[in-house]
């Protein structure tokens, strides 16, 4: 798509501006620094002495720190917003010449991290490795206000227990966030801000393990096979085909990927988040999304497309550390899933993680916090039920229990009382299928 004549007149006029501002800045600052070296000779060999008067005293003046402080303040506010701090995106996927440019970051700019972390493990060794079982924290969260829709907060509640099940079967630790850290960062985008700030704050953690709230584990067995992705620092379910061939915006889902904690995931981080500011920038960057990405409605720029873009964009940058996973259900949609869980029982039984035994249930749509949805809410809130009943009856039944239909909350005995608990307990499998 070639850009029209309009925008070429505005694009030189906005050049034109920007040199404008530079000199004036370049002005401005050169007078403010003769302003600093004035009141820093005052401070120290005192205006006196410049003027030939006795000095009535050699200590520095507060209010002078607080002047300086004052007018560096005011020179790195004034910088050129134009420097080089800005990001631009140009769309390289078709002969569009559009771009959006954003000043915006997550933060100071960090290097060497990997060395940094090693570093710290060294000096902490009660969180050394194990090569074997790496450290993974799941990250998952909600807005901090309640739901539009009461019954948003119970499926949410249902959500987060399934989650907790399932950390707690496999040593995994969780996090649930309720806060926004960054203003600028709404909506799809409040993950990266929380995903840089965890990987930061634990060096201990090897992968962050990002789930949406409305994602449900429903393979309570199934173990990611951690050794698989030795040489990659990104795993996220996704085709191949829809991603190289179509150029689709549903070729990766990012409701559920996991992140290694390193060096090439912080500047991954960085080159992905400036599209994500609300506001002006993220609508520019969704109409290049849209015209580049195959299928794309046009809306404001998410975070899912943005890092569909950027690594078709950059793919010599990033793609060799990226692992397209589809031999499991890290993200499974659940329009195909729900309706078979009876048949999946009487031919099946958990740990197969795919088709046979999705790994996870993924409610894309339903969006039951909110007043508007893709889908009925009669529709997403029976198959929720569905799909959390199913996944807890795994957990049940290593007590005895299990939900009398998947679709009632209510729970019925499946064992009898025993004597010697620890005899049972020896025969209990979360691999075990389901027939109750």
């Amino acid at each position: 798509m070639g850009m029209k004549g309009p925008l070429m007149s505005s694009s030189s006029r906005n050049g034109h501006n920007r040199k404008m501002r530079r000199t004036f800045n370049n002005i401005k600052i050169t007078v403010l620094c003769g302003i600093v070296t004035i009141l820093v000779l005052r401070g120290t060999v005192g205006i006196s002495t410049l003027l030939g008067l006795p000095s009535p005293s050699q200590e520095t003046n507060p209010a002078m720190l607080e002047d300086i402080e004052r007018i560096l303040r005011e020179i790195r506010s004034d910088l050129d917003p134009d420097s080089d701090q800005e990001v631009e995106y140009s769309s390289s996927l078709s002969n569009s010449t559009e771009t959006v440019k954003s000043n915006y970051t997550l933060g100071l700019k960090i290097t060497n991290w990997d060395q940094h972390r090693r570093n710290w493990l060294s000096f902490n060794p009660g969180f050394s490795p194990d090569p074997n079982k790496p450290r993974i924290l799941l990250v998952t969260g909600s807005p901090p206000n309640p739901c539009e829709q009461p019954i948003g907060d119970h499926y949410l509640l249902k959500a987060t227990k399934n989650k907790i099940d399932y950390t707690r079967l496999h040593g995994i630790e969780i996090v649930y966030n309720m806060a926004h850290l960054d203003k600028e960062m709404s909506g799809y985008w409040t993950k990266l801000p929380l995903i840089r700030r965890l990987m930061l704050a634990h060096p201990e953690i090897e992968w962050i393990w990002w789930m949406d709230s409305d994602a449900i584990f429903t393979d309570m067995a199934f173990e990611i096979p951690m050794a698989r992705y030795d040489d990659h620092n990104l795993i996220i379910h996704g085709y191949p085909d829809l991603l190289f061939k179509q150029k689709s915006w549903i070729a990766l889902n990012t409701g559920s990927f996991l992140l290694r904690n390193c060096q090439w995931s912080l500047d991954l981080l960085d080159a992905w988040a400036p599209m994500g500011p609300k506001g002006a920038t993220r609508d520019e960057a969704g109409k290049i999304l849209t015209a580049n990405l195959e299928g794309r409605p046009d809306f404001e720029a998410d975070d899912q497309s943005a890092l569909i873009y950027l690594l078709l964009s950059q793919k010599d940058k990033w793609l060799e550390k990226v692992y397209i996973e589809r031999s499991y259900y890290l993200h499974g949609f659940w329009g195909g899933l729900v309706d078979k869980y009876e048949e999946m029982m009487q031919k099946y039984h958990p740990g197969l993680g795919d088709e046979r035994w999705p790994f996870v249930t993924h409610f894309v749509g339903c969006k039951l916090c909110s007043s508007y949805a893709d889908y009925p809410a009669e529709r997403c809130i029976s198959s929720m039920e569905r799909a959390f009943n199913f996944a807890d009856n795994q957990v049940l039944q290593l007590y005895g229990f299990a939900h009398k239909g998947l679709g009632k909350s209510k729970v019925k005995k499946i064992r009898k009382d025993t004597a010697n608990p620890l005899e049972v307990k020896e025969n209990l499998n979360l691999e075990a299928g389901l027939s109750f």
